[in-house]
Order: C-alpha cells, then structure tokens, then sequence
C-alpha cells in the first residue's frame, strides 16, 4: 500500500519529509514519492528557500522521463487566474518562458556587474534576512532604445528559472481613467501571488511627472495609486521597469528603486563581440573586414547591429553563395543608415 501523506494543513517537519521520500522510494509508490517530494519543495518555499525549491523541482521533473513532459508545464503553475481589464476584456499581463545564455547580453563591465549582483543578492536572500536586510527587488533599467532592456529581464528570467511577467501598458490604461487605477491594482496582486520577474515595460507612459502642465488630475491620481503600490509591494518577485524616456519620469519614482541601471550604447569592443555573435551562423569570407563594420556603425545599438547582421545573412543566402562578404555587411549598413534617414526626415541632408 502507499504511503499517505497528511492534507496540506497538517505540516510536516523536514525530517518527516525526508522520511516519506525514502520510504514511498522503497515501496516503488511513485505517486506518493512525487507527493511527498512536491510538499517538500513547498516547505523549503515556506523557508523563503527560493532558488532552493526551484532546483529541486528542476531536478524532480527532469529525472522522471515520460512524465516529466506533463510535469514541467506545471512547475510554475499558478492558482490566480491573468487579470483582465474590465471594460475590454484584454489580458494585462503576459507570462513568458525563456532560455537564454548570460553570454547572449553584451553590455559594458559596469552594467553587467549590476545585474549579476541582483542575480546573487536574489540567491542569498535568506541570508541577507539574518542580517535584517533585503536583496533588491525593485530595478529601473533606462536608456536608447535597443540597448538591452527588455533582454536584460529575459536573462534574468531564464538565469533564475522564473517566469517573467510582462506588464501590457496597452491594456493597463483604460479609457476610463477610474478603471487605470484598478487595472494596476489586479496587476500588483497578481505579481505579489507568486514568485516572479515582473517587467513594466515603457514605464513613462505611468510614471509620468505629476507636474507636467499637459496631464490632468486624474492622471496624477493614477500616478499616487502606482506610488503606493510600489511601496507597498510584497513578496519575493524582482520588479524590473524599463524606460527611454527616463527624462520623463516624476522626481518621486526615483527613490522608489533598489537599484538604477542606464544603458549606454555599445562601445566599439561591444559592437565588435556582437557582430561575432551574431554572425556565426553563417560562413564567412576570409577578407571580412570586421573592424570596418565596427567603425561604420558607431552610434548605433545593439539591435540595430542585430537587425544589420540578419539583412547581411541574407543578402548572401539570396545571392546563392557560399559565404558571407564585406559587400554583404556594407550593404546592409547603408541600408540601415538609409532607413534611419527616412525615419528621420533627413534625406535631404548631406
């Protein structure tokens, strides 16, 4: 017979886990060992052992072959249905998965070190709590357009094995302004019911001053209500908000983040290391000139020289040959270059 565990309101000691874990192994009960497994894993969950209790459920879901495939999609279930905006029914939220290499966000020294801090303060939360403190769990990530903001929290996300949340401010802001107070309040008890990266991308659209002469009262209000919500935010998710617009933002948001990281445009080290990335897939000719491309493209972010590299592969795919060429990456360059012209109104500049 296997082996009953007590119901979740009965808790049970670390030892009597581990007790029902060898003894359902012996029995070769698999569903109480996965039972007593799982309670064990919501006790070290209780314990604020976070990284702890993700490793073990890593480890049980992988090791368990044909079942692990209906497992894994369960292993960051959670029990609070996505909110929805009231009037058009639009989910607010987004959870996504990701698998990305820290090797993948090529950013300077500085900016790098930032985050891999978050990333171990996070691990050693508990730790930091003997001493009465906190890791940073609120992180205003700033800067040019396409410089890594959105990636950084994607890489937090699959470093940490965490599903990221990802805000939908489209959805968020309601044309009933009374109803974009309680949008942003589902959304800070949906974060605060689990363990999560929570990114709030374009974060100036409701993190505006509350001086701006163009904004009415109402709006303000929104404002105060996201204030003290941030404030006030519980649990043990990391909070990140991204903005290009930092210029924007109200003086009072500032304060309100652990940590601030601003994103400056690739360094010519960096453009060079993400031209290498990004066109490894493809076979390239010996008289590639990659410190030319490096200069041509100075001023420009990180996905924009992603964006150059892919027209580059494909400039010499449809060209039938065998190899990538200098002419490949020029063209794409002046292409771009040209693009932004456009975008710019400036074609009729020299």
């Amino acid at each position: 017979m296997g082996i009953k565990l007590p119901s979740r309101g009965m808790l049970m000691t670390t030892s009597d886990l581990i007790k029902q874990l060898f003894l359902s192994f012996n029995d070769k009960d698999s569903e109480s060992f996965f039972q007593a497994a799982r309670e064990y894993i919501e006790h070290e969950k209780r314990k604020k052992h976070i990284m702890v209790a993700k490793e073990l459920e890593k480890a049980l879901y992988a090791s368990n072959g044909s079942n692990a495939s209906s497992e894994k999609g369960k292993r960051f279930k959670n029990n609070t249905p996505i909110p929805r905006d009231t009037e058009k029914g639009f989910p607010l939220l987004e959870i996504q998965h990701f698998d990305i290499n820290f090797d993948n966000l090529l950013m300077s020294q500085a900016e790098k070190q930032q985050l891999v801090q978050i990333i171990k303060e996070f691990k050693d939360s508990d730790i930091f709590a003997t001493y009465n403190l906190q890791n940073k769990r609120k992180i205003l990530l700033c800067g040019k357009p396409g410089t890594g903001k959105t990636f950084t929290a994607q890489i937090i996300s699959s470093l940490l094995q965490i599903p990221l949340v990802y805000i939908r401010f489209d959805s968020i802001i309601s044309s009933y302004l009374g109803e974009t107070a309680s949008n942003l309040r589902k959304v800070f008890d949906f974060i605060e019911s689990g363990t999560w990266i929570a990114l709030f991308d374009e974060f100036d659209i409701i993190g505006k001053n509350r001086d701006d002469n163009h904004e009415h009262g109402e709006i303000k209000r929104v404002v105060n209500n996201f204030l003290q919500m941030l404030d006030n935010i519980k649990g043990d998710s990391i909070l990140f908000a991204a903005t290009n617009h930092q210029y924007m933002l109200d003086p009072a948001i500032w304060r309100r983040f652990d940590d601030i990281i601003y994103y400056e445009l690739p360094d010519e080290n960096v453009r060079k290391e993400l031209f290498e990335l990004y066109l490894k897939p493809i076979k390239k000719d010996s008289g590639i000139d990659l410190p030319k491309a490096v200069n041509m493209t100075k001023s420009l972010s990180h996905a924009d020289i992603k964006m150059i590299t892919e027209e580059a592969m494909k400039l010499s795919i449809l060209d039938s040959r065998r190899c990538l060429e200098q002419c490949d990456i020029e063209n794409a360059i002046n292409k771009f270059i040209r693009r932004e012209k456009v975008k710019n109104n400036q074609m009729g500049d020299n």
